[in-house]
């Protein structure tokens, strides 16, 4: 197949996905929104943005499509030219040229006046004006970024300054979109050419020995070029960490900080420096003696995420690096085996802040795990052809293009579509965005798919998943429920905030049915019954109402869905589950009868507590957390051995008592009454 028969195939296969998210969506207009968060989620994957939301604003000398602000001074603001054509359509410099400069039109209009008093309060786009007009005195950095389905011959990259802020211009087309996706790669490679941007190679020491597996080498990196190259390449840098740089918040940050600021020339003595992986290093003969990397392929900072940033603020921060000096090792790693050794690396060789498993992403085990059984699970029959498809698990983008290109001819690339329905592929971020939203956490949802991501990853290390087979038809349940309610609200018109309407939605009908909704019968019919869709419905306009009428005045909408006291006003809303949905729930089974807890005598106020609650409703608690798939099979034990204790009149041990209360309190805040 040539090259262009092969992005012939991929607009193809992206318009047919396009179309088919319109056509459920019921608008034909909406292809370019669905374009533009198809876009958005590339690219937010290749570590080019941290987070962004499609926001469509449209005026004089504006046009915008999106936008995210990152770390409150990077504004990234995006321009769709989007076309449908298959083969691709040209997309001249002059439309590139001009989406650019609109996009700079909404930055200018904000900067120097009100311009969000102009628009309409409850919509999208005032809160987007809204927050940049805040944000203002703040941003540094403009990122422009120009996605389209069409070729275009527009430099990829172009960096200017304007008003003193640096303006980068990144074009995303078709031609770029397919390389991405099709290399294998969840990112374009970082390649750093010392001798062309420094004037000089690093020096370094080597092993002098190549291993079977890897080659390493150790350098003293000069903080000005950390700096300089995190400055232009940022989060990508760290793609294979996911901590996020908190901002100089921990322990560990705030020494780092100081040092930089106050003993910049014993950095190298007090910091441990970071470690890095690479596919290929170009070395080259130092004068005199020794050696040097002239080049280095793939640059990923594995560890010492914290510390590049730190660094990198500093000198935004005006602190003069040229006596910073970070230690650096390089493991140069063949590109076939470096999902299999970077996270072993990024579990071993931290020594700043433990690296959870939650760091290690897709190459979790909980992650292979769902993987597998995606392969291999079918879904019921729900049509009369007896047709059963799959829902494929994407845990590395471009799994399912790769999985689709390997069958061959189209014939079979037929089938194997009708088997794994577009529709029904799902990313880790998906799955994150699914299980918090039912957690009761829609403003950690609302936070962006990376940030919820890593906050789901960091509750599944304290409390781990054994994938089986039930987990995996809950979690297609969950995820049917998630995109069955975002036709639902976007059905209702409300202009805006579909994710967040949706993630409070789902999390209200979470907490108000103590998780009781039958997720086993969701599996079952693939669908939502009539009175779980109405439900849903209102409880969209539930959220409209909290998100929207209550949040605080001047409050910036998409902020406001970001914070917990937002979910508390959620949750304290009134609403009455439907009679038809409260009968479809699952039951629990509470024991018909009990002695009721003794009064306890004691002064541990744990122990107190738990003897207080009646034996019933221990016994209901185990079997709720059972039946929601909720708490791990010991805890569920422990609620059932406490009951048993209480019948016979004897309270908890304090230890009993000290996990019992605990999970009572978990039990209760997902909505669990006792």
């Amino acid at each position: 197949m040539s090259t262009d028969d092969g992005l012939t195939g991929y607009a193809r296969d992206l318009q047919q996905a396009v179309l088919l998210e319109a056509d459920v969506e019921g608008a034909e207009q909406m292809r370019s929104e669905v374009f533009t968060r198809h876009l958005i989620d590339v690219l937010i994957e290749a570590g080019e943005l941290e987070d962004a939301v499609p926001c469509y604003l449209r005026d004089r000398g504006i046009e915008v499509h999106g936008y995210g602000i990152d770390d409150e001074d990077t504004l990234n603001l995006i321009a769709t030219l989007y076309r449908g054509d298959v083969p691709p359509a040209s997309v001249s410099p002059t439309d590139v040229n001009t989406a650019s400069r609109r996009l700079l039109g909404l930055w200018e209009r904000c900067r120097d006046q009100p311009y969000h008093e102009r628009l309409e309060e409850s919509s999208e786009a005032y809160d987007m004006a809204l927050h940049i007009r805040q944000s203002a005195q703040s941003i540094r950095r403009l990122q422009l970024f120009v996605v389209s389905d069409g070729r275009s011959s527009s430099d990829r990259v172009v960096v200017e300054s304007e008003d003193g802020k640096e303006v980068r211009r990144s074009v995303w087309d078709i031609e770029r979109l397919h390389r991405l996706e099709t290399s294998g790669q969840p990112r374009e490679p970082i390649e750093i050419d010392f001798l062309d941007r420094f004037g000089a190679p690093l020096p370094c020491l080597t092993t002098g020995r190549g291993h079977k597996d890897y080659d390493a080498m150790l350098a003293v990196l000069p903080g000005e070029w950390l700096a300089d190259i995190y400055h232009q390449y940022g989060a990508r840098l760290l793609e294979l960490n996911v901590r996020s740089f908190l901002q100089a918040a921990g322990k560990v940050n705030r020494g780092i900080r100081d040092t930089l600021r106050d003993e910049p020339e014993r950095f190298l003595a007090y910091n441990n420096g970071i470690s890095a992986t690479a596919s290929e290093v170009t070395l080259v003969d130092l004068p005199g003696d020794g050696r040097g990397v002239a080049r280095i392929w793939d640059l990923q900072i594995v560890n010492g995420g914290q510390t590049t940033a730190s660094v990198h603020r500093a000198r935004v921060s005006g602190v003069d690096l040229s006596e910073v000096a970070v230690q650096a090792k390089v493991t140069v790693v063949p590109p076939e085996r470096l999902d299999e050794i970077v996270p072993l690396i990024s579990r071993y060789a931290n020594s700043q802040n433990k690296v959870s498993e939650a760091d290690l992403r897709a190459n979790d085990p909980f992650h292979v795990e769902v993987e597998s059984l995606s392969r291999t699970i079918w879904t019921p029959s729900v049509d009369e052809a007896l047709r059963q498809t799959r829902w494929f698990y994407e845990r590395a983008r471009g799994q399912y293009r790769d999985a689709l290109s390997r069958e061959g001819t189209p014939a079979r690339q037929r089938a194997w579509r009708a088997t794994h329905p577009n529709h029904q592929r799902f990313s880790k971020t998906d799955l994150a965005k699914f299980e918090n939203a039912w957690a009761q956490l829609p403003h950690e949802v609302s936070r962006g798919a990376q940030k919820n991501f890593t906050v789901y990853m960091g509750l599944l290390s304290q409390n781990p998943i054994k994938p089986t087979i039930e987990y995996f038809q809950r979690l297609v349940a969950k995820a049917i429920l998630w995109k069955r309610t975002e036709r639902l609200v976007t059905a209702e018109q409300f202009g805006g905030y579909r994710a967040n309407l949706v993630a409070y939605g789902i999390a209200k009908l979470s907490h108000s049915t103590a998780q009781r909704v039958d997720l086993g019968l969701i599996w079952e019919q693939q669908a939502l019954d009539e009175s779980l869709e109405n439900a849903l419905v209102e409880l969209s306009h539930v959220a409209w109402k909290v998100l929207v009428e209550m949040a605080p005045a001047g409050a910036n909408i998409t902020e406001w869905a970001k914070q917990e006291r937002c979910w508390r006003t959620m949750r304290d809303q009134s609403w009455e589950v439907p009679a038809a949905v409260r009968s479809a729930l699952v039951t629990l089974g509470r024991p018909s009868e009990g002695n009721g807890a003794s009064p306890v005598e004691t002064d541990d106020p744990a122990v107190a507590e738990c003897a207080a609650v009646d034996p019933d409703d221990w016994f209901a608690l185990s079997n709720w957390a059972k039946q929601t798939g909720n708490l791990q099979p010991w805890q569920r034990k422990l609620s059932f051995d406490i009951g048993i204790r209480a019948k016979r009149g004897r309270p908890p041990s304090t230890k009993q008592a000290q996990y019992g209360k605990r999970i009572l309190d978990e039990a209760r805040r997902l909505g669990f009454r006792d």
